[in-house]
């Protein structure tokens, strides 16, 4: 297939890139003359796809490095970066904020660059790391002396493709390929179709170690990835295995396909509301929407703990003989979130059975008597049983008698969302839920097939 149409509509232009370089540039510049004049030791570089010119058109975010001395005290570096991030920012007029990763660094808007300005230490190999984002530098500096420029092509190919099969991005909200493991796949592979065949054929547990470390029996994931500056990483460990999966079942789609382009832009799915909830009729399951205000929270902690949360209940009402057939969470990530649960059962008779010991094991049998009384006890199979009154026979009543102050200790909740679900949840109707929520949920595999 020629991708050369599709290189036109993913790569940035050649105005676009020296734009972007020219703006690098400046920003490196200023950074190096403040070092000079007020004294500091700091290699300064610009690193990430921008660098590596594998960005895809309107992705292009600046990240630049301030690499301190290994000798440096932590807190000296951490107060010595966020001060020349914030000078830099407010040279160019900028809108910084405060983030943190390994270290504390600046997230600013200049000139509609988002642009990032982080403190790490210089370091040679991944022997010396004291930090995870120190090793970016050298990410950089490997995938350049690597990767030619028709190579850089190939990883623009292989990322858009990811990124229209919901597979691209190593953010936990994704939990999918990162940047740099794109770029490696193609320094392993060669071409954008070389490591989609490949990937038709990768098991759990495929190993590429470009270097020969030999190192990969450390790790159990599903796809281990050396990296190449860092013997001891695997560049995958971020990739969950739905998304490792889908992946897989996405190449042989592409290969097997005969509207290879499509892969390349967004479904042109018309979301109709009408449609969507009259499907939902259809499946014939009741539902649970449940929404609550978002707490001020960074995104990267609000999914984690979403997940943990829906998973938690879910398997709570799974374990109280409701039986929920899917789930989903959602958040408009400014003001709210939603949890979507289809129940295949939601309502249950008044009683249920408890199963009490086998009626082999005397005292046993003999103290569960005793407690519930001989007359209220039977045989079922070959345990001594008890018929009780079921405490709660609704779904939705049993969530609402869990997200109490007193009761929400019944699940895990992550920490930052407990006090936002107990205050402030309330059910909504499935019209009220977002619109492109409920299609991926009725559709999960739309992505990856064409």
């Amino acid at each position: 297939m020629n991708y050369e149409d599709i290189l036109k509509d993913i790569k940035p232009t050649e105005k676009e890139q020296a734009d972007i370089d020219e703006m690098s540039d400046r920003l490196v510049s200023f950074l190096e003359n403040a070092c000079v004049e007020e004294g500091f030791d700091a290699k300064i570089a610009v690193v990430g796809s921008v660098a590596k010119h594998t960005a895809l058109k309107g992705k292009s975010d600046i990240d630049i490095f301030m690499a301190f001395p290994l000798s440096m005290d932590e807190h000296a570096l951490k107060e010595t970066g966020l001060y020349l991030a914030h000078k830099c920012s407010d040279e160019f007029d900028g809108d910084a904020s405060h983030h943190f990763a390994s270290h504390p660094y600046v997230s600013t808007i200049i000139d509609d660059y988002e642009v990032d300005l982080v403190p790490c230490y210089e370091i040679e190999d991944g022997s010396q790391l004291k930090s995870a984002v120190d090793r970016t530098i050298l990410h950089t500096r490997y995938v350049k002396a690597n990767l030619t420029d028709e190579g850089a092509d190939e990883v623009l190919l292989l990322k858009r493709f990811m990124d229209m099969t919901g597979t691209y991005g190593s953010e936990f909200k994704v939990g999918g390929f990162a940047g740099y493991l794109c770029e490696l796949l193609i320094i392993k592979y060669g071409s954008f179709e070389e490591t989609l065949r490949q990937a038709s054929d990768w098991r759990y547990g495929h190993v590429i170690d470009l270097e020969d470390y030999g190192t990969s029996n450390r790790f159990k994931d599903p796809l281990i990835v050396i990296d190449p500056t860092d013997k001891n990483r695997n560049v995958g460990a971020a990739l969950t295995l739905v998304k490792y999966a889908e992946f897989i079942q996405s190449a042989r789609n592409y290969l097997s396909s005969e509207n290879k382009r499509d892969y390349f832009y967004p479904l042109t799915n018309k979301l109709d509301k009408t449609q969507i909830l009259d499907e939902f009729e259809k499946r014939g399951g009741d539902l649970i929407a449940i929404r609550f205000r978002m707490p001020d929270m960074p995104l990267d902690t609000l999914y984690p703990q979403l997940k943990v949360t829906t998973e938690s209940l879910v398997e709570k009402l799974n374990g109280a003989e409701f039986n929920v057939f899917d789930y989903g969470y959602w958040s408009d990530e400014e003001s709210e979130c939603i949890i979507l649960l289809e129940m295949a059962s939601s309502k249950l008779n008044n009683i249920k059975v408890n199963i009490g010991p086998k009626i082999f094991i005397k005292k046993a049998c003999e103290n569960f008597a005793k407690k519930y009384g001989p007359e209220n006890c039977h045989v079922l199979d070959d345990c001594l049983v008890h018929t009780q009154e079921r405490e709660f026979s609704d779904a939705a009543e049993y969530v609402a008698h869990i997200f109490t102050d007193e009761h929400i200790a019944l699940i895990k909740v992550g920490k930052n969302l407990k006090k936002s679900i107990v205050n402030s949840y309330e059910f909504i109707g499935i019209d009220d839920v977002d619109l492109e929520f409920l299609n991926d949920f009725l559709n999960p595999g739309q992505y990856i097939v064409r």
